[in-house]
């Protein structure tokens, strides 16, 4: 996505934003760092994963669905702005029967905002799947008088085409668009899930062999003779060593200053007298 873009473009989504910051302007000592509560993560150690921001990206939203209203605003601001860029506002098939979704993008399509809604459909919403939460499961055809699109969002050159396609398509003038990245999650919904109650393992496994997006390019590029196993080898120890790297410089980090609770709060210049705490004797002034 980010290669099929521009950096002027708006990029908003919900908790899948690790790899967004990070391709967008962040190090990986800083989301990682942010994810241990360290004073060198991206917030200051502050947020946690919901809360990692970086150029033109407006983090990980922790309220589902949150971000799609909000990536309708961004791109308001882009039609505003006449800049020519675009917003892309991600969202999960759980958050796709909200009711936010379908009031952002009636206000979308009645201004003609150059909006792209990309639905992340991993094909489970927590523990549930598509089947039992939604009965039309074709999530490009939920805008109705928006057009949508169904990618394989398991084939990096898919995403890529698709993406530059909605690019194109909404700083044309032509109106929003939606991409359903048909994609799967391998892991559990959080560390409280095992991934197996709701699917097989062998369902897990399968996807894993025959559709990962990784080893899928790899063998694409070996076919056509594009590089050599051991050129990709040293790419993937490189990279290892380098996030090894990273992650120890992010365990270093200290933890913040009980002081940073108070900072961040409001924007410079604009703070007021003082600030009440957990009580009334607890009272913190500028």
């Amino acid at each position: 996505m980010e290669k099929a873009i521009t950096p002027k473009d708006h990029v908003i989504t919900s908790y899948r934003c690790h790899g967004f910051t990070w391709i967008r302007g962040g190090s990986i000592k800083s989301v990682l760092a942010e994810l241990m509560g360290r004073k060198d993560g991206i917030s200051q150690g502050k947020g946690g994963s919901m809360h990692m921001f970086s150029n033109r990206f407006y983090g990980g939203n922790g309220i589902v669905g949150a971000q799609v209203p909000l990536g309708a605003g961004l791109a308001f601001t882009s039609q505003y702005t006449e800049d020519g860029s675009c917003s892309f506002g991600l969202y999960g098939d759980g958050a796709a029967n909200q009711g936010q979704v379908y009031e952002a993008f009636n206000m979308a399509k009645l201004w003609n905002l150059p909006a792209v809604f990309v639905c992340e459909n991993n094909l489970y919403g927590m523990g549930t799947s598509a089947e039992r939460s939604s009965a039309n499961v074709e999530y490009f055809k939920r805008g109705d008088y928006i057009p949508g699109i169904k990618v394989n969002g398991m084939d990096v050159l898919s995403v890529y085409q698709a993406c530059k396609y909605a690019r194109e398509w909404t700083t044309s003038g032509k109106g929003p668009i939606i991409l359903e990245m048909h994609t799967y999650r391998y892991g559990g919904h959080s560390m409280s899930d095992p991934g197996t109650t709701y699917r097989t393992r062998e369902e897990v496994q399968t996807m894993r062999s025959t559709r990962d997006p990784v080893t899928g390019l790899k063998a694409r590029l070996l076919n056509e003779g594009i590089a050599t196993e051991e050129e990709l080898k040293s790419i993937e120890k490189r990279t290892r060593k380098i996030v090894d790297e990273e992650a120890a410089a992010a365990k270093a980090s200290p933890e913040p200053e009980v002081q940073e609770l108070w900072t961040d709060i409001y924007a410079p210049g604009s703070e007021p007298k003082f600030l009440r705490g957990r009580h009334s004797q607890e009272v913190h002034h500028y």
